[in-house]
């Protein structure tokens, strides 16, 4: 993780934009830029015929003159506004979906994060940093290029005829700016049901994806991963397709506007040639330098305006990105150079070689840990609560790699396997019964979704699911609310219980899995859960000791150390801390 830290304070630099989002772009981005210089170079044709308009056809009555003046202006802003349609489908587009993708992607990463890194972070931060830091890419892939670059142009040709030019002509007319208007309405009613689909999409993808990363321990105890990223990736390209319809609508809006108010310019220059040539008295018109020069003042100082925009856009843009960098650069979990060893058939025998771990640095929560659990065996871990049970759970899961010690499967060392290859054998059922929302049946399917509906009923009947399901109007396709809030405790528990038993795993970790439960649930869960770890390796951490006097051996953890370690029977005869907690719960 130190390592990650220093990887995550470098800064996103111009030239790793430019390597990682323009470059592999560089086709779309030079014919925008081509498609840019086309547009602005259209933009000043109005103040450069202005000039032909005032120094050559007003002078001679060329009427003949002024229908070429006009023609070739409209031509322009036809080609200006069609240029920038086309801008808007090819650069705004492009950055929608780029940050589609980095979505997709920066998610994925997440995902591929070890289990401290989620313990340290609140999920709706990551939330944000998933949804929100990478739509910075739309300013500088976007409209943050085409304004810039654009504007910057704009000002330096405005600025070298200014130096030759000086005039002032302030125009307005009607009909372009009500017809804009109209088109305008029609236009945003046409959006606004866009941008009301949209809300909902967000919120079923933020939605989903905030479950996921709540119940990260269930997903990755079920290698589900790869399920999890195809499920983001359907969503967030529901999202793009939504907002590329909602860009098409906003293209014509704002290049109708300046089309239909570039003819107003337009049409102001036919009325003052009129005027000029045959207005006498107050509409009598001269000094048509004055009007050239004012036109591209206007086209000056508008891109320095603009620019003032960018410049803050561009910098949370940037800002964005380094908060995306830093989550890109943090190490993975299942680092490929390092786990290289692939569990082809395992067996399930599990042993902690002088194991200790510490959560923070000089804080050992385990010490010298020494069992093992052989394949098929039930191993139980009691003792008081922060004696690090669970903690030697996490050790087992591979969620935690040991400070110091070794912790093997099948006599290779865990912390060097391939954590795919392991996991698709574990199983895991928890205190925290987290299910997503759904069905029951999409919940009991969620590590084999294409398991048939024999082996979900297997699994559903071992878990005596059918018990209260048979009574709903739906069945399995009952829909349980988020995280099964329509159920009750032991219902979703044993949910759990037959989505492990489907799992088919080789190895358990129930996590104090009767623990608050009334005795008519607990009766349940203990004949499911008898199912569930027949064959198996099983670890179990239980607060109610009445339930584990089957297991394999006992091991009683005090302060991060074996105290005890036997049978039920043998510890019992012991008469030390075992048979003492023991006593005190069966006099409760």
């Amino acid at each position: 993780m130190e390592k990650s830290k220093e990887k995550a304070k470098s800064n996103v630099s111009i030239g790793q934009i430019f390597r990682t989002l323009i470059w592999p772009r560089k086709g779309k981005v030079f014919t925008g830029l081509f498609l840019i210089i086309l547009s602005r170079a259209a933009s000043l044709v109005i103040p450069w015929q202005s000039q032909e308009l005032l120094d050559n056809v007003v002078p001679n009555s060329d009427m003949s003159g002024l229908y070429n003046v006009l023609f070739i202006v409209v031509a322009a802003l036809f080609i200006q506004s069609s240029v920038g349609f086309l801008l808007t489908k090819l650069l705004s587009v492009e950055a929608q979906l780029l940050i589609s993708e980095l979505r997709a992607k920066v998610q994925r990463k997440i995902l591929s994060l070890p289990i401290s890194y989620f313990d340290n972070s609140k999920s709706g931060e990551l939330v944000s940093r998933i949804m929100t830091d990478v739509e910075g890419v739309r300013n500088i892939i976007g409209t943050g290029l085409v304004q810039l670059v654009g504007g910057t142009l704009t000002a330096i040709a405005s600025l070298f005829f200014l130096i030759k030019i000086n005039a002032w002509m302030t125009l307005f007319v009607l009909l372009p700016v009500a017809l804009f208007a109209v088109i305008a309405l029609k236009a945003f009613g046409y959006i606004r049901p866009i941008f009301r689909n949209r809300g909902k999409i967000n919120a079923q993808v933020t939605g989903r994806l905030t479950e996921t990363l709540n119940g990260v321990r269930v997903i990755k105890g079920f290698n589900a991963e790869e399920q999890e990223n195809k499920v983001f990736q359907k969503g967030v390209d529901r999202l793009f397709e939504n907002v590329r319809k909602s860009l098409t609508a906003t293209a014509i809006i704002t290049n109708s506007s300046k089309f239909l108010l570039g003819l107003a310019s337009a049409g102001i220059m036919g009325i003052g040639g009129y005027f000029m040539m045959e207005g006498s008295g107050e509409n009598s018109m001269t000094t048509g330098e004055f009007f050239s020069f004012t036109l591209y003042l206007g086209f000056m100082i508008a891109p320095i305006v603009q620019m003032s925009n960018i410049g803050s856009q561009m910098t949370e843009g940037f800002a964005g990105l380094d908060r995306t960098e830093e989550i890109m650069n943090l190490d993975p979990e299942d680092d490929k150079a390092v786990r290289t060893i692939i569990l082809k058939e395992l067996k399930g025998d599990i042993e902690f070689k002088d194991v200790s771990y510490s959560y923070d640095e000089g804080k050992e929560v385990i010490h010298n840990l020494n069992f093992k659990a052989e394949k098929g065996s039930i191993t139980a871990l009691v003792g008081t609560s922060g004696s690090g049970k669970s903690t030697i759970a996490g050790l087992a899961a591979s969620f935690l790699t040991p400070s110091d010690g070794v912790v093997t499967i099948d006599g290779n060392d865990l912390s060097k396997v391939n954590l795919s290859s392991y996991r698709q054998n574990l199983g895991l059922v928890l205190q925290d019964d987290f299910l997503f929302e759904g069905t029951i049946r999409e919940n009991i399917l969620f590590p084999r979704p294409n398991a048939t509906e024999a082996e979900v009923l297997n699994a559903v009947k071992s878990a005596y699911v059918d018990e209260f399901t048979d009574r709903f109007d739906d069945g399995l396709d009952t829909t349980i609310g988020e995280r099964g809030v329509k159920l009750s405790g032991g219902q979703r528990q044993r949910i759990t219980i037959a989505r492990a038993i489907l799992a088919d795993p080789k190895i358990i970790i129930l996590d104090e899995a009767t623990s608050n439960l009334d005795t008519e649930s607990e009766s349940l869960i203990q004949k499911s859960l008898a199912k569930l770890i027949e064959g198996r390796t099983t670890f179990v951490i239980a607060h109610r000791l009445s339930t584990i006097r089957q297991a394999t051996q006992i091991l009683v953890i005090e302060k991060g150390k074996v105290e005890e370690q036997g049978t039920h029977d043998e510890l019992i005869i012991k008469e030390g801390r075992y048979h003492q907690l023991f006593t005190y719960q069966s006099r409760i």
